[in-house]
C-alpha cells in the first residue's frame, strides 16, 4: 500500500487545482480538455504517452495530480460528485487525501485511479472507461 500524499490539495482546493492544471497544459496549444466525459479519451492518451515516455512516477507526479483532479471535476461536473477530504480510513485504504462522494454516497477515488492507469496501462484502467461504468452517477434531469 502506498502513503499518502500530503501535498496534494485538500476537498476545497481541487476545483481551482484542476482549472489552473487545465490552463496550465492547454496554454498555446489545442489540448481539448473541457470537462467532458469524451476529454477522458484524452487523459488516458496523455498518461499513456507519459508511459511510453519511460517517465517514472516521482518525476510526473505533478502531472499526474493535475490529471487526477481533472477526472475527479469531470465527476463532479458530470455525475454529481462532490469533492471530500477523507477520513483517516479512507486516506490509509485510498492512499489519497482527497477523492468524490457521488449522489448515492459512494467515494471513488479519482487520483488513485489517474496513478492506476500511469502504473498499469491497458484498457483495463481506462479513466473514460471508469467514468462510464461508474456507479452512483446522478441521472440527468429532464430538461
Amino acid at each position: 500500500m502506498s502513503t499518502v500524499d500530503e501535498r496534494a490539495p485538500r476537498a476545497r482546493e481541487m476545483r481551482p487545482y484542476a482549472a489552473a492544471f487545465v490552463a496550465r497544459v492547454t496554454a498555446g496549444n489545442r489540448l481539448p480538455l473541457d470537462y467532458s466525459v469524451a476529454s477522458l479519451r484524452i487523459v488516458d492518451f496523455l498518461i499513456d504517452g507519459l508511459r511510453k515516455g519511460g517517465a517514472d512516477r516521482d518525476r510526473v507526479r505533478g502531472a499526474l495530480l493535475g490529471l487526477g483532479a481533472y477526472v475527479g471535476e469531470v465527476l463532479v461536473r458530470h455525475a454529481g460528485a462532490v469533492w471530500v477530504d477523507y477520513d483517516a480510513d479512507q486516506r490509509a485504504y485510498f492512499g489519497q487525501p482527497v477523492g468524490v462522494r457521488m449522489p448515492d454516497e459512494r467515494v471513488w477515488n479519482p487520483l488513485g485511479k489517474v496513478r492506476n492507469r500511469f502504473d498499469l496501462g491497458g484498457p483495463d484502467e481506462s479513466l473514460q472507461t471508469f467514468y462510464l461504468t461508474l456507479h452512483g452517477r446522478a441521472r440527468k434531469a429532464a430538461a
